[in-house]
């Protein structure tokens, strides 16, 4: 388990340009944190949003060429969206939890629960263009993390995160959908608490933690995609992200 951090920093990197599909991303961050003067050591974590991930892996769809179904159509004309939108959104999708309230609520091929399985205009150039989550999050978390490695020698932690809402509470926040080189979630099963009690359920979600807290810094106007957050004390692990997923058996909302 790891130590609890007294102090955390956490840097927005502001100077990254444009990312197009193909773009080497690892490369990318590399050169914005040297020209910022912060650099990449060991021991970060660095935390990428979805969106610049999706751009870099080519996860862009021009609603232009989308030939929305039947089924599609008279979703769209019941809840008033774009049927070529809704076509992406069930495409992406291997459930629907919940349509109602114009809300498309979905459980996508990852097994992640969010509005539009993930499907999302903003921060996309062009107004039929769409981005759609990475195929493998935590794959492309894995690839950037030992890109760090190769390049620098920093034994580093990758977050891949996105904005997802949540039932019983307004706003959104930040999640983990991707992960490398870290445990994304800290058991204190077994241990103690400040009061002598023993903990038998207890787990933190410290990827979700962690990502919530660079968004922070990485607000969606403020193209700032890619934070560090530096003096954390990590768990070193190989568990990505859908290890998240709680398994349908112990889920009490399906």
């Amino acid at each position: 388990m790891a130590r609890a951090a007294r102090e955390l920093r956490i840097i927005g990197l502001q100077t990254l340009p444009e990312v197009r599909q193909g773009d080497d991303l690892a490369s990318l961050i590399l050169e914005a944190a040297q020209r910022e003067e912060t650099g990449i050591l060991s021991g970060d974590v660095v935390v990428v949003t979805q969106k610049v991930l999706s751009k870099a892996e080519g996860r862009i769809v021009d609603l232009a060429e989308v030939a929305p179904s039947p089924f599609a159509l008279e979703i769209a004309t019941r809840m008033e969206k774009d049927p070529r939108l809704v076509e992406v959104v069930f495409r992406e999708s291997r459930r629907v939890v919940r349509m109602d309230q114009r809300l498309l609520v979905m459980e996508t091929h990852h097994g992640y629960v969010c509005a539009n399985a993930g499907v999302d205009h903003s921060n996309i150039p062009g107004d039929d263009m769409v981005s759609l989550l990475p195929l493998d999050p935590d794959g492309s978390a894995e690839r950037i993390r030992r890109a760090f490695q190769e390049r620098t020698g920093a034994e580093t932690a990758v977050i891949i995160s996105d904005t997802f809402g949540r039932p019983w509470r307004e706003g959104t926040t930040e999640v983990a959908i991707g992960v490398a080189g870290m445990a994304p979630v800290e058991s204190y099963i077994g241990l103690t608490d400040t009061a002598g009690h023993l903990l038998r359920t207890t787990a933190i979600a410290v990827a979700d933690e962690l990502a919530s807290a660079a968004g922070l810094v990485m607000e969606k106007v403020s193209r700032v995609p890619v934070a560090i957050v530096r003096g954390f004390p990590f768990t070193p692990g190989a568990a990505g992200a859908r290890s998240m997923v709680r398994p349908a058996e112990r889920d009490l909302f399906r």
